[in-house]
């Protein structure tokens, strides 16, 4: 991954955070994309990388919350 698609990662992880706390309750990616306005399988790949570093879990299946800080 060169530096470009690391900086875009960076920002789509980041859409996908502020979307999570806005909705302020465990939501799904359908849901997450249509507050970013990407698209849904997009919102997996990068909720699965935040679920690696910690930021991101899941309660339930197919749903998923922002980790305790």
């Amino acid at each position: 991954m060169n530096q470009e698609e690391e900086k875009k990662m960076t920002t789509k992880e980041q859409m996908v955070l502020d979307a999570m706390k806005k909705a302020n309750k465990s939501v799904r990616p359908g849901d997450i994309a249509k507050i970013t306005g990407l698209e849904s399988k997009e919102i997996s790949k990068v909720i699965k990388e935040l679920k690696k570093s910690g930021k991101v879990f899941s309660p339930k299946r197919c749903y998923y919350a922002l980790a305790e800080e």
